[in-house]
């Protein structure tokens, strides 16, 4: 028998982890300490994704992964032996404390010290999130125990100098600061710079009330509860699934009721006749580009000379001006109430009429006043949350009379995904979405080319994959996807997945097969290159020009369709 390569290996581990995943989520629970938990955990080091770095190093404790996982999960969940998922609501009318992670939009509830409760409303994507991070804090808190004691069971001196700096309440700086780092970054296996650099990271979190040197406290935490759980197996950490949930899962309710909100938007507008223009896409760029040089137009003697993307950078911090003017002409914001954590707005093109537009943001005036198109905005799905919210939108509403359905002319996404053969901050433009692990592959007829876009931006067309996390990246499988004949020129967790709402509302007639369909992606990361993945942080200003320069083609489609042919 021929010996794997790494890449086969790295597509079993990913089989065998969503095989997992699945199979305790129907359970109903797991111990990461029994065997399906160390299943789990030993798909993930097969795996072994970018994003977690020296995860599988047996002595080296990863901290740009740590810094990632802390900021998509509650706080104080490294001390929690009890994680409970469910899909009910009615937490919110508990004493229980609400928390929202930093970077990752989901609720969560501290109902003790030692417990905390996920509401689960986005879908299998989010349980498959919420575990992987989950899996790597365990992974990360047995090295950080193994670290405690020596060889005779005695507390270490690195293991007793931290428990002092816990017990502080205020700050740490300077010299006691040093002294402290350098003490903690042996009990890692990190050098000093780095484990500073990820204490400065986490600081930005603290709260000087109750929540200081949090590197610290998560550090010990983590190390405590193992401890805990090996002194007595009633502290073993459990993750619970509750049958809610289980019932929950695939059933599309909380979207349906999201879509059905929009709807009754819609008709309370009395816009349903007009044509609907759908994009997936962040909730600023859109808003910003239409409506911020008509609320704050720059100074007369220089409307010649400031190009579009200096002027957006000009008013990144007049948002409630823009937002002020916006709603005179023609915006509406629709915020989330069902749970699924995507806001909406919603523009009537009609009432836009005398509002000034940037020089460069060619606009058809003739063609909006005399087919008035209503363009729905929505903020990024997660994963397959993306099918089911695309295909509640796309369903005919039935709820009225007589039913609706509009007459949905585009179909528009754009996100940020990881890029293969470039950098940060270049383009990319799908021309299929090809699933990780699965046979279902979708051609795009994208409505976007090369041709669109200025030089001055690096742009990739080619097959885009359509992966099952983004923190569940392996270099040899995806460097497989660029370098074979798939040619693949990024990955990201949603394209597939509106594409097959969008296939399926065609099939059953539920809108026009000639419906226009649009992929656009700015690179947010390189997961092949070092320094260049997600944990490296965001992009900041290096973002704008590319995401605005996707927004300004888009726009310039949906309302002035016949620029290409005028040029």
């Amino acid at each position: 028998m021929q010996p794997l390569t790494k890449s086969q290996r790295a597509r079993i581990a990913i089989r065998t982890i969503k095989t997992t995943m699945d199979a305790l989520a129907l359970r109903g629970y797991y111990k990461p300490s029994g065997r399906s938990g160390q299943t789990l955990a030993d798909g993930l080091r097969m795996l072994s994704p970018e994003i977690y770095g020296s995860m599988n190093s047996q002595r080296i404790v990863e901290l740009k992964g740590l810094e990632y996982v802390i900021e998509r999960l509650p706080r104080g969940i490294e001390k929690c032996n009890r994680i409970i998922m469910t899909a009910q609501e009615e937490l919110e009318d508990t004493s229980f404390e609400k928390i929202m992670p930093p970077k990752r939009r989901r609720d969560s509830y501290r109902v003790n010290e030692k417990e905390i409760c996920f509401v689960i409303t986005r879908g299998l994507s989010e349980i498959y999130d919420i575990l992987s991070h989950v899996t790597f804090l365990d992974i990360e808190a047995n090295k950080i125990f193994n670290q405690m004691k020596d060889r005779e069971g005695i507390a270490t001196r690195e293991w007793k100098e931290l428990e002092k700096i816990v017990a502080l309440t205020t700050p740490l700086k300077d010299d006691q600061l040093d002294k402290a780092v350098w003490n903690l970054s042996i009990l890692l296996g990190r050098t000093f710079h780095e484990t500073k650099e990820t204490y400065e990271f986490l600081e930005k979190y603290s709260d000087l009330e109750k929540d200081v040197n949090i590197l610290f406290h998560i550090i010990h935490d983590l190390g405590k509860r193992v401890e805990e759980e090996t002194q007595d197996r009633n502290n073993e950490l459990l993750i619970s699934f509750t049958p809610s949930l289980k019932d929950l899962i695939g059933t599309q309710s909380y979207s349906r009721k999201w879509a059905q909100d929009i709807k009754m938007k819609i008709r309370e507008l009395n816009l349903q006749d007009r044509p609907f223009h759908i994009i997936s896409a962040n909730l600023h760029s859109i808003l910003n580009s239409l409506y911020a040089y008509g609320a704050a137009p720059p100074p007369s003697k220089k409307k010649t000379d400031m190009d579009f993307y200096t002027f957006i950078k000009q008013v990144r911090d007049k948002d409630q001006t823009i937002r002020a003017f916006a709603a005179l002409h023609g915006f509406h914001d629709l915020p989330d109430t069902s749970g699924t954590h995507i806001d909406c707005q919603l523009i009537d093109t009609a009432r836009m009429a005398d509002v000034g537009f940037h020089p460069d943001l060619k606009i058809d005036r003739a063609y909006v006043k005399r087919e008035k198109p209503l363009i729905l905005v929505m903020d990024y799905a997660f994963g397959v949350q993306a099918f089911e919210a695309m295909d509640e939108l796309l369903n005919p509403d039935n709820s009225g009379d007589p039913p609706m359905q509009p007459a949905t002319c585009s179909i528009s996404i754009m996100g940020k995904a990881g890029i293969l053969p470039g950098k940060k901050g270049d383009i990319m433009l799908a021309t299929a979405h090809v699933f990780e692990g699965t046979a279902h592959n979708y051609i795009v007829d994208n409505d976007m080319g090369r041709e669109d876009f200025e030089d001055s931006v690096a742009v990739y067309v080619g097959p885009i994959l359509t992966v099952f996390g983004t923190s569940l990246q392996n270099h040899d499988l995806l460097q497989r996807f660029q370098t074979s004949s798939w040619q693949a020129v990024g990955l990201e967790m949603e394209g597939g997945h509106y594409q097959r709402a969008i296939t399926s509302a065609v099939i059953r007639g539920h809108i026009h097969g000639d419906v226009k369909t649009r992929y656009a992606y700015y690179a947010s990361d390189n997961p092949l290159m070092s320094g260049q993945t997600l944990a490296s942080g965001s992009m900041g200003e290096e973002g704008i020009k590319p995401t605005y320069m996707i927004t300004k083609i888009i726009l310039e489609k949906i309302l002035n369709p016949q620029k290409k042919e005028t040029e």
